[in-house]
């Protein structure tokens, strides 16, 4: 061992022998390994997809740089893969061995929401942790860990109370998030949204539990944001097919344009289509979201409905139905598709509560799991990004007209303001 001085002016041991070296470099070896497998069997996903020169869309780019993790054994720096989507529809690849919002931790605390709601109860969440941090979790006793859940349930009442009434937001995305993980009474459904502000950050707008993704539960979410302050309704809602949130916005936010959600919709539309189709469906839906042109986006949903209404009327039945909101985002900034077009946003940021295979031994509270959740989504916002063209959201706000992308006057506005001028 030798001595090191920290930060504050203290000395600190540190580990330096060749058989902890051995370790260290063993323990990197074993987690790239994993987090390679991990990213070949994402590429198998989207195998299959391919562009219309017959190229991959999903494709490996590189590492993003090197980033430590805390073991038992000391820290192990590791890379985690990259990949590019072609496509332009936002896929990304996040490692569940490593995942960001806990390889980024800077404090034990903030790994806990998120082992908790991946079926660690609070007696064995110190021997779970002490294989991650070894002495550093000696003090996480029950007890320690029961404070702060109790102080993580404190922090969301009191974000939930925030005044909003200098907060504006040009786009938001809607969803309901099902956990295994169950309530006092039942499975819980949790209603989240994000939203773009004016200056293009994103931010976690809303956090609620809700019965089924009801209306009034909906209802009862945008008329809590607007009794806090919020009073311009956003331009526009991106969300799945939940008729509850729809129901609602129209009644509280009648100006807000709709835009389904493309990722729910390809799910809902390849479920009635046997897997022999499955390829060629998927290019006949990617063709409509990513024309260029309504127009084009148009043609193709046609060619689309000639080549499987005969057998599959259900399949063209759930793309028809919604047509005019699937191509909603025409209407807005060109670079802002990439964005609106779905809900990834919320689906990535919430995927370890969507994906949990290991339910908790015990219920839990709600103000609990809402706590936990809160937590797990403000690390995840830590990371989000302004979105691309944010230099035009104030032409959104503002009404200026968009067409395929492309901000444009209507002929009659023109007329008018001569005839201003020439007054």
């Amino acid at each position: 061992m030798s001595k090191d001085k920290a930060k504050n002016g203290e000395w600190i041991e540190t580990i330096n022998d060749p058989l902890t070296d051995l370790l260290r470099n063993g323990a990197r070896a074993l987690i790239q390994q994993a987090i390679e497998a991990e990213l070949q069997a994402f590429l198998g996903d989207y195998a299959k997809v391919t562009d219309l020169r017959g190229r991959q869309t999903v494709v490996r780019n590189g590492y993003l740089p090197e980033r430590e993790i805390v073991t038992g054994a000391g820290p192990v720096a590791v890379k985690i893969p990259k990949v590019r989507d072609r496509s332009g529809g936002g896929i990304k690849f996040n490692s569940s061995l490593v995942p960001p919002y806990v390889r980024k931790a800077k404090r034990v605390e903030a790994a806990l929401p998120w082992l908790y709601l991946r079926g660690i109860s609070t007696g064995d969440m110190q021997e779970a942790l002490s294989v991650l941090l070894g002495d550093e979790a000696k003090g996480l006793s029950p007890a320690v860990v029961s404070r702060l859940k109790a102080q993580w349930a404190d922090d969301y009442q009191a974000w939930n109370r925030r005044d909003l009434s200098q907060e504006r937001y040009v786009y938001v995305w809607a969803d309901g998030i099902y956990s295994t993980l169950r309530g006092e009474d039942d499975r819980l459904c949790l209603l989240v949204l994000i939203g773009v502000n004016a200056q293009g950050d994103k931010r976690l707008l809303a956090l609620s539990d809700g019965y089924r993704e009801s209306k009034a539960s909906w209802m009862s979410v945008v008329q809590d944001l607007q009794a806090r302050g919020l009073q311009d309704a956003p331009k526009l809602a991106i969300g799945d097919g939940a008729l509850g949130f729809w129901a609602a916005i129209n009644e509280a936010w009648p100006t807000t344009h709709h835009q389904r959600c493309w990722v729910h919709k390809t799910a809902n539309v390849l479920a009635q289509l046997p897997d022999s189709l499955q390829g060629k469906a998927k290019a006949g839906l990617k063709a409509i979201w990513m024309a260029d042109t309504q127009a084009t986006a148009e043609k193709a949903m046609d060619a689309f409905q000639r080549d499987f209404e005969a057998k599959y009327p259900k399949a063209v039945n759930l793309l028809e139905k919604d047509r005019d909101t699937l191509l909603a985002f025409y209407d807005f900034p060109a670079e802002h598709w990439v964005h609106i077009r779905t809900t990834n946003p919320i689906e990535s940021s919430f995927a370890t509560i969507r994906h949990r295979t290991t339910r908790t031994k015990n219920c839990v509270s709600r103000n609990t799991l809402l706590g936990l959740v809160f937590q797990l989504a403000l690390t995840a916002e830590k990371s989000w990004r302004r979105i691309r063209g944010f230099k035009q959201l104030p032409e959104v706000v503002n009404g200026v007209r968009f067409q395929d992308g492309v901000a444009v006057i209507r002929e009659s506005e023109i007329t008018e303001e001569i005839q201003q001028i020439a007054a």
